[in-house]
């Protein structure tokens, strides 16, 4: 006699979870690649950035008479730029120049670096009563334009007796609102409130946390506003002009002195600019790795 065998209930499989369903519905994630198109595009901006720098050296590198003949330039630089950089150094005082341009851009530059940090780091960390209203006459005087300034600002260095000196260019640079803002913003970013607390719990004073702990978070954002200040130090024209004799000026008053004359010589002008760009290069090289990790802080964050 058979007996009668009775099904045994299995389990139900649970659903998977909607993000699961999701990835097996619409399978493996690949990253996303950059086409052709953005190839394309990336490297006409860069000939875009690159041709000024290249037809200033191509020109510096050719003999005046090719410049003014008026045929059509050439693309292939010539075999004159050695000739032409030692008229340049012959026809003004070029080595002055450039150690005046080197001592002001390079303490502007560390100035600004230093004393920013500083003031960055007592509004994004330190309470103080009026910080905030310090905070915004701060930044408001960026809004201020630079020629409405000039003349006090002549007046005072003149009180002061530096005119005519280079101490009349670093002094009145020493520090920026907008450097003071930009270190603001990296402390609050990258220095967490937690870190300050601990160093202040563990006794360290305000200068000490500054340096053991602040500091080392925003030395690649300190990078970038040093090149920045050294940059715009560098080429800066108009203050220099009104501040400094012509035999004791900068590079670009070296470069206005080459300009000058019965008709302008372009070789010999350009031939100036290119040895003025040199420093800048370097700098540049020898910050590189610094200056793209400033500039990329913020963009891998959220």
């Amino acid at each position: 006699m058979a007996t009668a065998t009775t099904p045994v209930p299995t389990a139900a499989p649970s659903p998977a979870p909607p993000g699961r369903r999701a990835a097996r519905a619409t399978g493996p994630r690949h990253h996303d690649s950059a086409g052709p198109l953005a190839y394309l595009l990336l490297a006409a901006v860069v000939l875009a950035s690159v041709f000024p720098l290249y037809w200033t050296f191509v020109v510096a590198s050719h003999g005046d008479n090719s410049v003014l003949s008026g045929a059509t330039p050439s693309l292939v630089p010539g075999g004159h730029l050695l000739e032409n950089v030692q008229r340049v150094f012959d026809t003004v005082d070029f080595w002055k120049a450039l150690g005046n341009s080197v001592t002001v851009a390079a303490c502007t530059a560390v100035s600004n670096v230093l004393l920013s940090s500083l003031a960055g780091f007592a509004f994004a960390k330190l309470r103080f009563p009026g910080r905030g209203p310090l905070l915004v006459v701060v930044v408001g005087t960026v809004m201020v334009p630079t020629q409405l300034g000039i003349i006090p600002l002549y007046l005072l260095v003149t009180d002061m007796g530096i005119y005519g000196k280079l101490s009349a260019l670093i002094v009145p640079a020493l520090v920026s609102a907008v450097g003071v803002f930009w270190m603001r913003q990296a402390m609050t970013e990258n220095i967490p409130d937690e870190l300050v607390e601990a160093a202040r719990m563990d006794g360290a004073g305000a200068l000490r946390t500054f340096w053991y702990v602040a500091w080392p978070g925003v030395r690649s954002t300190a990078s970038v506003l040093g090149m920045f200040t050294f940059m715009f130090a560098w080429n800066d024209y108009f203050w220099p002009l009104i501040a400094l004799p012509p035999e004791n000026g900068t590079v670009q008053i070296a470069l206005n002195q080459l300009a000058a004359g019965y008709y302008t010589d372009y070789t010999l002008m350009l031939a100036g600019v290119v040895v003025s760009v040199v420093p800048v290069l370097l700098l540049f090289a020898v910050l590189a790795r610094r200056i793209v990790a400033g500039v990329m802080a913020g963009a891998v964050k959220g």
